[in-house]
């Protein structure tokens, strides 16, 4: 089974909240999930991430891919695969 690690949208039209979420490749977007590990939310002044370490570090080394946007922002948070 392939995991990703990737954006879960939330929130109202025209303010996107996110949660960053550990997913079989092949669900939808905002479907079935494995683990939520986090939350981001791009409305704020600064941008906002929060992520657990602990249980990120734990599923890269599992083998979960994260998306463009999720290593991004796993890089601003001093998160490295």
């Amino acid at each position: 089974m392939a995991v990703k690690i990737r954006l879960r949208r939330m929130g109202q039209k025209k303010a996107p909240y996110y949660r960053i979420i550990v997913a079989d490749a092949r669900s939808p977007r905002d479907g079935r999930f494995i683990e939520e590990i986090g939350t981001y939310d791009p409305n704020t002044e600064p941008s906002s991430v929060k992520v657990n370490e602990e249980l990120a570090r734990k599923w890269l080394s599992n083998g979960a891919q994260p998306t463009e946007v999720v290593s991004r922002l796993f890089k601003d948070a001093g998160i490295t695969k």
